[in-house]
């Protein structure tokens, strides 16, 4: 059976589940972990479900933030491929430009945006010195973003069931823009979808777990996951950052 892991999906999924400055959860083995999550259903593991194959998707990140990013995102990309804690590394790319938005905030229980407006004790005034409430802010700000994972992980998915390189495939992420790719494979093989972090699944990514050929399963990760699946320190000669 074959994995596809959308690496930055899991890293900031992970940060909400484990806390964003906790240690203890970044020095993840992808392998250990999906060789966890291979026999997590019953019928998966009288299958005899194994891990064949591990792709992780991912792209190296930018520095202008902070300058240690980098570094310390190459010795966990290198670990990995020492320990064979992962089988292919498939890189996208890492954006950083700078653009302008709307200013607002975050409803904490929906996580639906609210956009911020002027209104005592911070209000906007006119040419004429008149209080404008209501008014929009407007902000200039840095935009890191990474680019092709998810299509990478598609990519991948697709090639590996429909060239029948595997029997079953779990993916691990929550971006909804792998509908489509997931409807088709669960058609050709059992799948298993793992949520990475504490938000609730993406609605597009729902099925029927009879869909196509059936079998299909859904799972979320836990602190527990995270923290009882990491690489030994050193592993393969690197040693994991300072907080990881």
């Amino acid at each position: 059976m074959g994995f596809y892991v959308d690496g930055f999906n899991l890293y900031f999924a992970g940060r909400l589940v484990n806390g964003r400055r906790t240690p203890g959860w970044r020095w993840l083995d992808i392998r250990a972990l999906c060789s966890a999550l291979a026999v997590r259903t019953l019928a998966w593991a009288n299958a005899g479900a194994a891990v064949e194959r591990v792709v992780y998707c991912t792209a190296r990140v930018s520095g202008v933030n902070k300058p240690s990013k980098p570094i310390d995102q190459d010795k966990y990309l290198k670990a990995p491929r020492a320990t064979t804690s992962v089988d292919l590394i498939e890189y996208g790319y890492y954006s950083a430009t700078v653009k302008r938005a709307l200013l607002a905030t975050e409803n904490p229980k929906t996580h639906a945006p609210k956009l911020v407006t002027s209104n005592w004790p911070i209000m906007v005034r006119d040419g004429t010195h008149s209080d404008v409430p209501g008014a929009h802010f407007m902000v200039s700000y840095l935009d890191l973003e990474e680019k092709g994972s998810d299509v990478n992980v598609a990519s991948h998915l697709l090639s590996d069931v429909l060239t029948t390189r595997v029997d079953a495939a779990v993916v691990i992420s929550n971006d909804s823009d792998l509908a489509l790719p997931l409807r088709l494979a669960r058609k050709k093989v059992p799948v298993g979808l793992v949520n990475p972090g504490s938000r609730y699944l993406a609605g597009a990514l729902k099925d029927s777990a009879t869909a196509g050929v059936g079998n299909h399963w859904w799972y979320k990760l836990t602190k527990t996951d995270y923290s009882n699946n990491q690489l030994p320190d050193p592993a393969g000669g690197f040693a994991k950052p300072t907080g990881w």
